[in-house]
């Protein structure tokens, strides 16, 4: 059962960010994986975009599914693989956490380098705290996050 942690330290969501995760391989595991959180869905779920100010409220299930369907039909516009590879999360079947890489911003994702670039996006039940990349925010990545959310 997902549940949101109200009372935390910064190391609490620093180390679930370190924690183990699986890579999603495949388009089709894709699929399971957003399928796996749209029925799991609820409010208790954090979208952050890296860069940008980090959420102090958990996103309502609408926003948590609007998301979703945004950024899948981004990450298969500008992924241009036959594989995904660029999503991670901490349990398939039960996700508490998930890190959306940008595929304009990969850089040496999985295997080892000294400075791995951090995720785009974190899809967390833990209040995210803030990660600083070493490059600012793009100014369309900026742009795409803000138009998710006007309505």
């Amino acid at each position: 059962m997902n549940q949101v942690v109200v009372s935390q330290t910064p190391d609490y969501f620093y180390n679930a960010f370190r924690g183990y995760f699986a890579g999603i391989l495949s388009w089709e595991n894709l699929d399971q994986l957003w399928a796996t959180l749209k029925q799991q869905a609820n409010d208790q779920w954090y979208v952050y975009a890296v860069g940008e100010e980090s959420p102090q409220r958990p996103a309502s299930k609408e926003e948590l599914l609007q998301f979703i369907d945004a950024i899948d039909a981004l990450l298969r516009k500008e992924h241009e693989e036959d594989y995904c590879g660029i999503v991670y999360v901490d349990n398939r079947d039960h996700p508490q956490f998930i890190k959306i890489f940008d595929p304009n911003n990969l850089g040496v994702v999985c295997g080892y380098s000294d400075n791995p670039p951090l995720p785009g996006w974190v899809l967390s039940t833990i209040r995210p705290e803030p990660l600083q990349d070493m490059h600012p925010l793009p100014g369309n990545r900026k742009r795409w996050w803000a138009r998710l959310w006007q309505s």
